[in-house]
């Protein structure tokens, strides 16, 4: 690719990592390496065995268990700088067709980091890297500067009548 292009796949509804694994796995089979890094994330969803199955396909978790029903603590925090500064460097060298940067709007919704790292990461990046950021509440800045901003909207869900999260479709 000649230019990549910055993607955001935000709102309420489910399905914006699901969004962002369906690209990847577009891409892979297309021939094209891609990175996938987790915000928040740190339980062993099932999409953490991908890069065993595909070649081209590399999953990092920079988090612990969610703490999206808690305050996030230091701990958090480290984990999530220490992988935005990973994601950096990736996204500058250049060597994946795809980044992805899983839950990053919600990273920033807890204030780990700031909008202005993200940014400055975007503007950094080998102009040829296409960027994919998910999570719910995308920071107006991000959408200004996204080429594809995508929002997914719950009109129903399930998990409102007691489904648990189920093995393979949501986690």
């Amino acid at each position: 690719m000649d230019k990549g292009y910055i993607q955001i796949y935000t709102g309420n509804g489910k399905g914006k990592t699901t969004a962002a694994l369906g690209l990847s796995l577009r891409a892979v089979c297309a021939g094209k390496k891609v990175f996938f890094g987790q915000f928040v994330k740190g339980m062993k969803y099932s999409e953490v065995k991908a890069e065993k199955i595909l070649s081209g396909f590399e999953i990092r978790q920079f988090g612990r268990e969610c703490f999206i029903y808690r305050d996030p603590e230091e701990e958090d925090k480290k984990i999530a700088k220490e992988g935005l500064a990973i994601c950096k460097e990736i996204l500058k060298k250049g060597e994946y067709d795809v980044v992805v940067l899983d839950e990053i709007n919600i990273a920033l919704y807890f204030k780990l980091f700031e909008v202005s790292d993200v940014i400055e990461a975007l503007e950094n990046r080998k102009p040829n890297v296409e960027v994919i950021l998910t999570g719910r509440y995308a920071p107006k800045e991000l959408i200004d500067m996204a080429d594809l901003v995508t929002e997914m909207k719950e009109v129903k869900h399930y998990y409102n009548k007691g489904v648990k999260a189920r093995k393979g479709i949501e986690s």
